[in-house]
């Protein structure tokens, strides 16, 4: 899923980053998911994604 995931190009979305954050977390690569993390906390504009995301980025 994750090889899939990053055939894609969408840098400047959010839940790109967000879903790859989420894979790599479940595979264990936690430096490359809170990188992941970050950059989607960088393009989140509401106030409840950014919560959502620095949880997710805190559980690592």
């Amino acid at each position: 899923m994750l090889e899939e995931v990053d055939r894609l190009d969408l840098d400047g979305y959010l839940y790109f980053h967000s879903t790859r954050a989420e894979l790599l977390r479940r595979l264990g690569r936690d430096a490359e998911a809170r990188a992941a993390y970050r950059r989607a906390l960088e393009l989140a504009a509401s106030t409840p994604e950014r919560r959502f995301l620095t949880r997710r980025l805190e559980d690592l």
